[in-house]
């Protein structure tokens, strides 16, 4: 007769943590939005920067 073998995992949940990753990824997001905007309008009006 087969065994099967029961694992369990505990993940701690900690409030001060999720609201810490929160503000970091809203801070990256920002900052990439942000620069996705900039590049776009740079693009738009046809300005070359140094990649060119």
């Amino acid at each position: 007769m087969p065994k099967a073998a029961r694992i369990t995992t505990s993940i701690p949940v900690s409030s001060a943590s999720e609201n810490s990753d929160t503000s970091q990824f809203i801070t990256v997001a920002l900052f990439s939005g942000i620069g996705l905007l900039i590049s776009l309008v740079a693009v738009i009006l046809g300005i070359q920067g140094v990649w060119f």
